[in-house]
């Protein structure tokens, strides 16, 4: 079993990128932190490692993936309202971001996506499985 998860993304400008995902609430523990990365806590055990180009480049063979140009993850985040999926997207589009998508509508399911400074794609989304569909 997993004991936590670390999604690491390549940014561009790792100050920006902080001070944006700040204006969304999130925080960031300064003891993985440095000019080089940024470790932002999404959850209990769940947490994204913002990381510069440069850097991120120390990691991987391939090349970096231009986001604002090509999708290689969608990165979903699940909320405890439709009302916190709204105000997370429109906390997003104040910061700087872009809103992606449509809403999704399913009754039971509620979602929106939005694009951050770098292009990467999160989708807000609500959940209530009691009211899910029976197949």
């Amino acid at each position: 079993m997993v004991k936590s998860i670390f999604v690491n993304l390549p940014v561009k400008d790792l100050k920006k990128s902080v001070e944006f995902f700040t204006k969304l609430g999130f925080a960031f523990n300064p003891k993985f932190t440095d000019g080089n990365a940024a470790c932002m806590i999404m959850g209990k055990n769940i947490f994204s490692m913002l990381i510069v180009h440069k850097f991120f480049k120390t990691f991987i063979k391939k090349e970096i993936s231009n986001a604002k140009k090509t999708t290689e993850v969608l990165l979903a985040l699940q909320v405890n309202s439709k009302k916190e999926v709204d105000e997370m997207i429109a906390k997003a589009i104040k910061a700087g971001g872009k809103d992606t998508e449509k809403t999704q509508d399913y009754g039971w399911m509620y979602g929106r996506d939005f694009e951050d400074l770098d292009g990467h794609i999160w989708e807000a989304f609500y959940m209530d499985e009691k009211a899910m569909p029976k197949k």
